[in-house]
């Protein structure tokens, strides 16, 4: 599971500024030019105590932060996330951000809040900068690991350093550290997965949140670090066979105790207080653009009248959406050449049966009276056969997220909230994020149930 838009999950590759252009003389230009600049929400005049203040940065101001962050990656990449990872408990706690809080603190006025925005951005990447630079201040060299051992050490130490004084050892710091040590493995060759295992080590639960650490542990963390390195954690030097992600998907999914999982569909039908769904493509879609999110609502509406007749879910009725979605004069084609996501980490091949085999995955999430599933797992692998065929050649995201909530609605079922499905992407190799998809699926469906009971207990007395 990859949350889109948190910047702990951001790898070396994802934020390396060698690899990145950017313009700090243009930011204001740029961050004004976005979609969400237009639709800046104004804090209300209301004391911070008070719980209508909350419901307003966890609501609108919290999703217009994601549609800003989501068209900074847009237009600069994905290292941009980082923008709100301020200090202590912020948008995300122990960052080494100051010029951004939370959208309770940091969305005032309209200027304000953008100005806020552009400084942040420039800090987040000044940082980055910065740490590259103390990156490349010893060469190093893996397969010279024994003579080269005192300065691994000196330049991890010199790191946590930073990191300590950046973040201000506040909530969370941690966190940060190892990423930046692991950023720092990554760049002089060691695999992110090995790298994340030897940091770890190292570190072994010794930091802690609102606590610097002591010279002894740092000096400890840096020599274990560098000590344990070995020639062979390097990468290979031949490149590795194309991967199949359609296939690494197939095999997790056939994995999965699919009938094991909680239901929390099992209640039957639900009418929500609130269309959620809609909800969160008019605030954050509709910052991002507002023909983006009349695209989805478009679809949105006739999918739930393909859900009124019961259809049958195929590549045909996803297409039919994606017309919408996409704004194309026809339904789009199944893509006919290999396709990439996650900065191309995931390959996902093309043969003459990949449609057949995704229509006959789609074909598993109608009710099933022999041995029937959950309607919450049902729904949550549908969405991500759609994320791993990648069916289309854009919006594969979106189209995922209309077949889960499509799954749902052909049972009854709609969600008042849906803020824990749409700002996340998934791993096809990881067994995990099914179960963790579902538990998703299941907490917004009792969350919906419970707002929708209660209304009906406090309209009957």
């Amino acid at each position: 599971m990859i949350v889109e838009l948190a910047p702990r999950f951001l790898t070396w590759d994802d934020v390396d500024p060698t690899r990145q252009a950017f313009d700090a003389t243009s930011v204001a230009r740029t961050v004004r030019s976005l979609g969400p600049a237009r639709c800046v929400p104004i804090r209300p005049d209301i004391p911070f105590g008070d719980p209508a203040m909350s419901a307003w940065s966890r609501g609108e101001a919290e999703t217009w932060a994601d549609a800003m962050s989501f068209a900074l990656v847009q237009h600069y990449g994905r290292w941009t996330v980082g923008w709100r990872w301020s200090h202590d408990e912020g948008d995300f706690d122990g960052g080494p951000v100051g010029n951004w809080c939370c959208p309770r603190d940091s969305i005032t006025t309209p200027e304000e809040a953008l100005t806020r925005v552009e400084a942040a951005l420039r800090e987040w990447r000044e940082w980055l900068e910065y740490l590259v630079g103390w990156f490349e201040a010893y060469p190093l060299d893996l397969s010279d690991i024994e003579s080269q051992r005192i300065l691994w050490e000196r330049s991890a130490r010199n790191l946590i350093l930073q990191v300590v004084d950046r973040t201000g050892c506040g909530s969370g710091w941690h966190g940060h550290c190892r990423q930046v040590l692991t950023w720092f493995l990554d760049h002089w060759g060691v695999p992110p997965e090995v790298a994340r295992g030897l940091v770890d080590e190292a570190i072994g639960g010794r930091f802690h949140s609102w606590t610097g650490p002591d010279t002894v542990v740092v000096d400890d963390v840096a020599e274990q670090l560098a000590f344990s390195l070995r020639p062979a954690d390097g990468r290979g030097g031949a490149d590795a066979p194309a991967q199949d992600h359609v296939r690494r998907w197939l095999a997790v999914r056939e994995s999965v105790p699919w009938h094991e999982i909680p239901d929390g569909g099992a209640d039957g039908p639900v009418v929500p207080l609130r269309d959620g769904a809609a909800e969160d493509i008019r605030a954050f879609d509709g910052a991002i653009a507002p023909a983006r999110a009349h695209g989805l609502l478009s679809a949105l509406e006739l999918l739930r009248v393909d859900a009124a007749r019961g259809a049958r879910l195929d590549f045909t009725l996803l297409s039919s959406w994606q017309r919408h979605v996409l704004d194309t004069p026809r339904p789009p084609q199944f893509r006919t050449a290999p396709a990439f996501a996650k900065r191309s980490r995931e390959r996902y091949g093309i043969g003459p049966d990949t449609r057949a085999r995704f229509d006959a995955c789609l074909a598993g999430s109608a009710s099933d009276d022999g041995r029937p599933l959950g309607l919450t797992a049902r729904a949550a692998r549908a969405c991500l056969d759609v994320c791993f065929f990648h069916p289309f050649d854009d919006g594969n995201a979106r189209s995922a997220f209309l077949a889960l909530v499509f799954v749902l609605a052909r049972e009854g079922v709609a969600l008042d909230g849906v803020s824990l499905l749409r700002r996340i992407s998934f791993e096809a190799d990881a067994p995990q994020d099914p179960l963790i998809l579902v538990r998703y699926i299941n907490i917004h469906l009792a969350e919906t149930r419970r707002r929708a009971a209660g209304s009906t207990g406090s309209a009957s007395r």
